[in-house]
């Protein structure tokens, strides 16, 4: 799942780059989905701040780099089924959403100044973040490992590979470093962790043979390995599910102890999406409904 954490100290030079030719780096070309159609949900919308009724708009934050889910296209036009279901939960609630692009670590501490009023970025719910912002969860999303087609690597028996990951994210911070010492601690080799600013460098290092594997969110891998099948295949099963969420503010007349006006129109105009049938036919149209879920929640990650 996409932790992606601010890395301070991780100099630039840190971060690998590639050499020789690279595969396309944009994200799949896809319609997006149509949400003119949908009707406002009156119940969710009587649930909105005031202000935000006033306005009309939704400011939300996204690091346009993690495609399937939010990337650019080759207009440089912000897209992707999260940007799409984002849009819906607007239409849902008669609002016109203004997207803001960010750094990924920017947007937790942008909405708690009042700068943004969402993160829609593929957010992974855990109780570290809970400390500083409220969780909508729209989507349940594992780690799942690519590497080069009959290549038979396995994610858990990985000592001694080099297994490239986008800087920052879950994967980068805490699955592949623990899987590193597990090898260590057990007289084998290290993983050697390759770290990229991008999943599409982390992607093209595998395809190019500078990497054994790599390892994302299972959306973003199979979105990968949809583009370069001929290239490349999951590696074993996905593992480490846990819910994205629309990451927004807590709630500060009660110090954050019960969910803000906001958050319930959001969860609200979630879930009437889900129970018109819109919510399954966005993720069906990217080809990601394996993720999905039955109910609107609030903060269920762990």
């Amino acid at each position: 799942m996409k932790i992606r954490y601010a890395l301070p100290a991780l100099a630039a030079a840190a971060l690998l780059t590639l050499t020789g030719c690279v595969t396309n780096t944009e994200g799949p070309q896809r319609e997006a989905a149509d949400t003119s159609g949908i009707e406002v949900d009156e119940a969710a919308a009587a649930l909105l701040p005031d202000d935000i009724k006033e306005s009309g708009e939704l400011v939300v934050g996204t690091d346009a780099s993690y495609p399937p889910n939010e990337y650019k296209d080759s207009n440089g036009e912000i897209v992707g089924w999260g940007v799409d279901l984002a849009e819906a939960v607007g239409a849902k609630l008669g609002l016109k959403l203004k997207w803001e692009e960010a750094g990924f670590d920017t947007i937790i501490p942008s909405i708690q100044g009042g700068k943004m009023d969402m993160g829609s970025s593929s957010f992974t719910d855990n109780a570290e973040r809970q400390k500083t912002v409220d969780f909508v969860n729209f989507y349940e999303a594992g780690v799942l490992w690519a590497a080069p087609v009959g290549s038979d690597i396995d994610p858990n028996n990985a000592c001694g590979l080099k297994v490239a990951v986008q800087a920052g994210t879950f994967e980068h911070t805490d699955e592949l470093p623990a899987k590193s010492t597990a090898c260590t601690d057990a007289g084998k080799p290290a993983i050697e962790i390759m770290p990229f600013e991008g999943q599409a460098e982390a992607t093209n290092a595998v395809v190019l043979g500078q990497a054994e594997a790599f390892s994302a969110d299972s959306p973003v891998t199979l979105s990968a390995i949809a583009a370069q099948s001929d290239k490349i295949e999951a590696a074993g099963e996905s593992f480490d599910v846990a819910p994205y969420g629309y990451a927004l503010a807590k709630n500060e007349e009660d110090g954050g102890k019960t969910p803000s006006a906001l958050t319930k129109a959001v969860q609200a105009a979630l879930q009437s999406l889900m129970d018109d049938g819109t919510y399954l036919e966005i993720l069906k149209g990217a080809g990601v409904e394996d993720g999905a879920i039955e109910e609107a929640t609030i903060n269920a990650g762990s």
